[in-house]
């Protein structure tokens, strides 16, 4: 692992903070932290990653080469986290957050109000730029096995 390579996240050094979810040697325990590594993910590039941690019924609609250029394209500067509500329900999460990078031209900063679902003990991003094609009589994309009207509907 590195050693004394700050985080990108700003939580410390990247050997203690993100790397290991990156790894995979540990899973986030909430949705702050898998927010955290994924933005750590987009200025490390870790495309794996960013898709292994959108939920499970995203993933195959996910464009990895339009992740891959946009990790690439950007330099990531810093990550401001405005408020995590770690209890919307029993599964669900959300993370409000700053996006702070240089495209290139300019500082740009995106800013985002995410969802997160926790489905057995994992938690996921729900990616609201994903195109659905499910309808809501059918099972959530989260993998609950409730209906998705009854899961992820309400956050996307």
């Amino acid at each position: 692992m590195s050693s004394a390579i700050q985080c990108p996240c700003g939580q410390g050094d990247y050997a203690n903070c993100c790397e290991p979810l990156h790894l995979k040697l540990t899973v986030a325990q909430s949705a702050e932290q898998l927010m955290r590594s994924r933005y750590s993910a987009f200025a490390q590039q870790q495309i794996d990653y960013l898709i292994e941690t959108t939920a499970l019924g995203q993933q195959p609609s996910l464009d990895r080469v339009a992740i891959r250029e946009w990790s690439q394209r950007n330099q990531w500067l810093k990550l401001e986290v405005i408020q995590h509500l770690p209890k919307l329900d029993k599964t669900h999460a959300s993370v409000e957050f700053k996006a702070h990078y240089h495209d290139g031209n300019t500082v740009q900063v995106h800013h985002e109000l995410s969802y997160f679902v926790q489905h057995q003990g994992q938690w996921y991003f729900l990616d609201p730029t994903v195109d659905h094609h499910f309808t809501m009589k059918q099972p959530c994309i989260c993998g609950s096995g409730k209906k998705f009207k009854q899961c992820c509907a309400q956050f996307l």
